[in-house]
């Protein structure tokens, strides 16, 4: 929910805080002193569009900053936004949107006070908040929204998820069937190709490892003189020389060990000694001989280098190709099988996938038609308590449906003898429609009504969607134009009915709707000098009497007796209806009508 709200520089407000309660909060003042413009400063801060005529005159710049408050349901739809654009904060029960707007026209964006795009505060801002009556923020009036507030209303998630995994199947299925009878010649030169490949690479005989194995032979051969000359150095020191004249490091650690033997038989303690003298003299005799085999191999072969370097040669081309090592060029050679076997087994593969294809196209069919048939009994149901919402307010007369439309298409699911369009949503298109006055045909909402008329539609939507829909503040911007004080009272009980499972702030001219506010805020003009603020003042019990009385147009104690009589009529009101402790169920009216159904 909104928190607080920070204005400044922003049309004619010079400087505004102003904190917000859960609940229903009212808004109230005499026409021009500012209502509207701070519901204006709200929608700047939800991605709205920015004009530089609401920068104050005289100032550089205005800045709008609100904070909202994040339930279990918009954390999981914020958060994941401003993980991605690395925006988190220390505090994941908050995010802070801001907005500057300077008056040569250009704005900057804030979310948490990270630089954002006008797009990713959008995204948050539809997230957050809903305003209803003069603006352009009405997700309610866009169809592509009225199939998930239907099905979120019918409890039909989990079959939607079950509808879309099918689906991806069968699209899966028909992109391989695409793909094997797109063009025969190219599928032709593709299994030529892939043969061609794998047989080079086949051809190669190359395994893991091989290439590294391959540099250390060539250093080794390209350097064998040396080794040659190092490895006779050091078997001549452990074995001696020709001459004799110098006795070998072997003769000298086996006398060692006799001497350490004799040791051994007087002081038992050099017995490890000895031991240890013994087993250097074994390891010396067998590193010479490990020297002597060495030697009889490094020697210098020009063919056999030559062949080294072809063959490290025939790895790096391959790996240039198909690698970047050997492991990814055999593992290529594998994938290349399988595709080349596809191909050429093409026929019986493609008699395998429509069969595929036919069988999910009947499952597909099977589960979208019990998804109709539910939002069908739903959507009657819906547009029943809508028609009851609307009498109430005043538009008895009104006529509302949820029309369900089908297409049918030749490579549609199966329902029956027909086959219909369908996609992860399922086979039916779904709009709300209406007529406000009698005579009037059904048409879209958006094409309906306009101002206080569409306004109190919006509120007869979200009362009986509030289940439904999981936006947590709706804003409603003169929703009481055109109706009187005995339909305002009505729209103040709806207001403060709805603010049981939403924040909920009205602007309002009627008294009778304000009397059922939770918090009570009065909008005044101020004139100082040659310039014009805005002023906003939380109202305590007895400036509220006063605000209400003058709100009604009667002045002394029958004016407050009457506001009085309002308060005390919306407060018996609130008492008689307010919602007791929830009770904790695991199956709902909806869900059970769907097992009846199904």
């Amino acid at each position: 929910m909104l928190e607080e709200l920070r204005i400044q520089n922003f049309a004619i407000i010079d400087q505004l805080e102003l904190s917000f309660t859960p609940g229903f909060n009212v808004i109230t003042g005499e026409t021009g002193a500012g209502k509207s413009i701070i519901i204006d400063a709200v929608e700047l801060i939800l991605g709205g569009k920015a004009d530089a005529s609401f920068v104050r005159a005289g100032a550089d710049k205005a800045v709008v900053e609100g904070t909202f408050a994040l339930n279990r349901a918009t954390k999981a739809l914020v958060l994941p936004i401003l993980k991605r654009e690395e925006m988190e904060s220390e505090d994941e029960d908050f995010v802070t949107l801001a907005r500057e707007l300077k008056s040569n026209g250009r704005s900057t964006v804030r979310i948490n006070g990270v630089s954002a795009s006008q797009e990713v505060m959008r995204s948050i801002g539809q997230v957050l908040v809903d305003v209803h009556g003069q603006s352009e923020h009405l997700s309610l009036l866009n169809p592509r929204s009225h199939l998930d507030l239907l099905d979120r209303y019918s409890e039909l998630n989990e079959m939607r998820l079950a509808l879309a995994a099918l689906v991806e199947k069968v699209n899966q299925c028909r992109r391989e069937i695409k793909r094997l009878t797109d063009d025969e010649a190219a599928l032709k030169r593709r299994a030529e190709q892939l043969r061609h490949e794998v047989e080079e690479i086949d051809a190669a005989e190359i395994h893991p490892g091989e290439d590294e194995d391959l540099k250390a032979e060539r250093t080794r051969m390209g350097n064998s003189e040396q080794l040659a000359k190092l490895t006779a150095e050091a078997y001549a020191l452990l074995q001696g020389d020709d001459s004799g004249e110098q006795m070998s490091a072997i003769d000298q650690l086996s006398q060692v060990s006799v001497l350490l033997t004799k040791l051994a038989h007087i002081d038992p303690d050099m017995k490890e000694y000895s031991e240890l003298a013994d087993t250097l003299s074994e390891q010396a005799d067998d590193l010479a001989l490990t020297l002597r085999r060495y030697a009889d191999d490094v020697e210098y072969n020009p063919d056999r280098l030559e062949e080294v370097e072809e063959r490290l040669e025939l790895i790096t081309k391959l790996r240039r190709r198909f690698g970047p090592a050997i492991e990814d060029v055999l593992a290529y050679a594998e994938k290349a099988r399988t595709e080349l076997d596809s191909i050429e087994n093409s026929d019986e593969r493609l008699e395998e996938l429509r069969q595929e294809e036919d069988k999910l196209l009947h499952m597909i069919g099977e589960v979208a038609e019990r998804v109709s048939k539910v939002r069908g009994m739903m959507g009657k149901k819906m547009g029943e308590r809508i028609v009851a919402e609307l009498a109430d307010l005043r538009m008895e007369r009104a006529r509302f449906e949820v029309a369900v439309e089908r297409r049918e298409a030749a490579d549609g699911c199966f329902v029956g003898d027909n086959r219909y369009a369908f996609d992860h949503n399922g086979i039916d298109h779904i709009e709300f429609v209406m007529s406000a006055n009698p005579g009037e045909p059904l048409r879209p909402l958006a094409k309906v009504a306009s101002g206080g008329e569409m306004a109190r539609i919006m509120l007869a939507l979200k009362r009986v969607l509030t289940q439904a829909d999981q936006t947590p503040t709706l804003i409603f911007d003169e929703i009481d134009t055109g109706i009187g004080g005995r339909v305002g009272s009505v729209v103040g009980e709806k207001l403060w009915a709805l603010a049981n499972n939403h924040q909920v702030l009205c602007v309002t001219h009627l008294a009778q709707l304000a009397g059922y506010g939770d918090k009570h805020y009065h909008v005044k003009k101020r004139v100082k000098g040659d310039r014009t603020s805005t002023l906003v003042q939380a109202l305590t019990d007895d400036e509220r009497v006063q605000e209400l009385a003058a709100m009604l147009g009667t002045e002394g104690e029958s004016g407050k007796l009457s506001a009085q009589e309002i308060l005390s009529t919306a407060d018996t009101f609130k008492e008689e209806h307010r919602p007791a402790p929830a009770k904790r169920s695991t199956r709902t009216s909806a869900a059970v009508k769907q097992e009846k159904l199904l």
